[in-house]
C-alpha cells in the first residue's frame, strides 16, 4: 500500500497488473475500455442536459487528483441519498482522526451542491474534498487511484463497481462496505456472475450491511466479514432548514392546511396533482400542496403556471388553494417543518421509494406508495406506529392527506411517534469511524 507521498505515476497500473481476476472481470475490464468513445459521447450529452458539470468532466475520466499530504481516505457515496447518509460519519471521523482528509465522490451534480452547502454549515469544508467519481474504466480507475494514491477506500450501500475494486485490489489499497445494501433483486442479478462478485467482494476488509437480510444476501454471495451493524440513514440528524427562510414561508402560509410530495418522480406528479385538485374542490378551507421533485430541473414541467422556488417565486396568495413547485435542492427540511402530512416519492413507481426517515425525524406523518423496497426495515418501524401508511393509488392517497389536514392532532399524534421510532442510533457513525480510520493506519 502507498501513503501521501505525492508521488505522480501518470496512467502507471494499467499494464502488468497481478490482482487475479475471473474471466467475467476480464470481459467486463475489457468492453469498458472498449466503450470508451461512447462513454466520452454519454458525458457530453449529460452534460447538455445539466447532469454533468463541463468544467469538471475530467475527473469523470479519473483527472484532476490534488492530493494532499498526509493520510488521506477516499469514500465513496452514489448520489445525495447516500451522501446525506454519511455526513454523520465524516463529523465523528473528523472528532476521532483530526488529521486524516477524506476524498469523498459522488456521481450527481445535485449531490456535488449539497454537499459543498452542507460540509461548509459543517466545519467539514478544509478537511473533506469533494470530486466526481470516475467511471468504471479500467484507464480511468488507474487513472484516479494513481492520481490521489488513498491509503484506504470505503463504499457506501451498493456501490460495488468490478474495475474500481480491481484497481483497488491490485495497489494493495484496504477497502470495505459500509451501510451495505443488497435487495433480493440485485442478489439474483449478481449471481449471474458468481465468480466476478465474490471476487469484488472477497477483497472487503469488512462489510458493514444495513439489516441482517442485507448481510444474509452478502453472505450467500461470498462476502466475508459481514456485520449487520445497522442503518447510517436512522443515525442522521433532522434536515437543516434556514432561519429566516422558515420564518418568511410560515408567514406566507398563513392558516393554510400543507400537504408535501416529497422527492417525486416522473409519473407521481400527476397523482399529486389529482389528490391537490380534489381535495381543494370538496372543503372550503384553503389548501396548499408542495411538490418538491428529487431531480429539480423537472420544476418547469409539473405544474406549468404554478409558482416556483427556483424562479424565487412566492406562494399562492395568503387564502388561496393552490400549487407550489419547490425546485431547489437541499430544501427538504424547510418544507418538512410546515407540512401537515406528506407523501414519499418513488414509491408510486417501480423506483425502491425515498427516505421515509427524513420525514420521521422532523416529526411529519407520511404515505407512501408500494414500492420502497429500498428502505424496507424504517418503513416496517414506521409502520408500527402509524407513522407511515401504503396507499396503492390516487384514491388512497386522497384519504390519507384527507384525515391528515381535517385532523391535525391526530396528525401531530402519527408524526411523535414517528419520530420517537427513528431515535436510538445515535452512537453508529461512531462505532464506524473507529473501524475507517484504523484501515488507513
Amino acid at each position: 500500500m502507498w501513503s501521501g507521498s505525492g508521488r505522480d505515476d501518470g496512467d502507471a497500473g494499467t499494464r502488468g497488473e497481478t490482482v487475479m481476476r475471473s474471466l467475467a472481470g476480464w470481459l467486463y475490464a475489457g468492453a469498458a475500455s472498449v466503450a470508451i468513445p461512447l462513454l466520452n459521447r454519454h458525458l457530453a450529452r449529460r452534460a447538455r442536459q445539466g447532469k454533468e458539470q463541463v468544467a469538471r468532466l475530467p475527473e469523470r475520466r479519473g483527472l484532476g487528483a490534488d492530493r494532499p499530504m498526509g493520510r488521506l481516505l477516499w469514500l465513496h457515496a452514489a448520489s445525495i441519498g447516500e451522501s446525506v447518509s454519511v455526513l454523520p460519519l465524516l463529523a465523528a471521523l473528523h472528532r476521532l482522526d483530526p488529521a486524516l482528509h477524506v476524498l469523498l465522490t459522488t456521481g450527481t451534480v445535485t449531490s456535488a451542491v449539497l454537499m459543498e452547502t452542507r460540509l461548509a454549515e459543517m466545519g467539514l469544508a478544509a478537511a473533506v474534498t469533494h470530486r466526481f467519481v470516475p467511471l468504471d474504466v479500467p484507464l480511468w480507475a488507474a487513472r484516479f487511484l494513481n492520481g490521489w494514491k488513498p491509503d484506504a477506500a470505503v463504499f457506501v450501500e451498493s456501490e460495488l463497481w468490478p474495475n474500481l475494486l480491481a484497481a483497488c485490489r491490485s495497489r494493495g489499497v484496504p477497502h470495505a462496505l459500509l451501510n451495505g445494501r443488497l435487495s433480493a433483486r440485485s442478489a439474483r442479478s449478481w449471481r449471474i456472475f458468481p465468480a466476478l462478485v465474490r471476487e469484488m467482494l472477497a477483497g472487503m476488509q469488512f462489510i458493514m450491511a444495513r439489516s441482517g437480510e442485507d448481510a444474509a444476501r452478502f453472505r450467500s454471495l461470498g462476502g466475508m466479514k459481514v456485520q449487520a451493524a445497522g442503518d447510517l440513514k436512522f443515525a442522521a440528524p433532522p434536515l437543516p432548514a434556514d432561519p429566516a427562510a422558515l420564518r418568511l414561508l410560515q408567514a406566507q402560509i398563513g392558516g393554510r392546511a400543507i400537504f408535501l410530495a416529497a422527492s417525486t418522480h416522473p409519473g407521481e406528479d400527476q397523482t399529486v396533482l389529482a389528490v391537490h385538485a380534489r381535495l381543494a374542490g370538496e372543503s372550503a378551507a384553503p389548501l396548499l400542496t408542495v411538490i418538491v421533485p428529487r431531480h429539480p430541473e423537472r420544476g418547469a414541467m409539473i405544474a406549468p403556471g404554478s409558482p416556483r422556488r427556483s424562479l424565487q417565486q412566492a406562494l399562492p396568495p395568503a387564502g388561496e388553494s393552490g400549487i407550489y413547485v419547490a425546485d431547489t435542492i437541499g430544501e427538504l427540511g424547510l418544507f418538512y417543518r410546515v407540512a401537515d402530512c406528506a407523501f414519499i416519492g418513488g414509491s408510486l413507481i417501480p423506483h425502491g421509494g425515498q427516505n421515509p426517515l427524513e420525514a420521521a425525524r422532523l416529526a411529519c406523518p407520511c404515505a407512501a406508495g408500494p414500492h420502497m423496497e429500498n428502505f424496507a426495515d424504517a418503513v416496517e418501524a414506521l409502520e408500527a406506529v402509524g407513522g407511515l401508511i401504503r396507499v396503492d393509488h390516487e384514491a388512497g392517497l386522497t384519504d390519507f392527506v384527507r384525515h391528515m389536514v381535517n385532523d391535525p392532532d391526530e396528525a401531530a399524534a402519527r408524526g411523535q411517534r414517528a419520530c420517537a421510532a427513528v431515535q436510538g442510533w445515535d452512537d453508529l457513525p461512531q462505532r464506524l469511524a473507529v473501524m475507517v480510520s484504523e484501515m488507513t493506519k
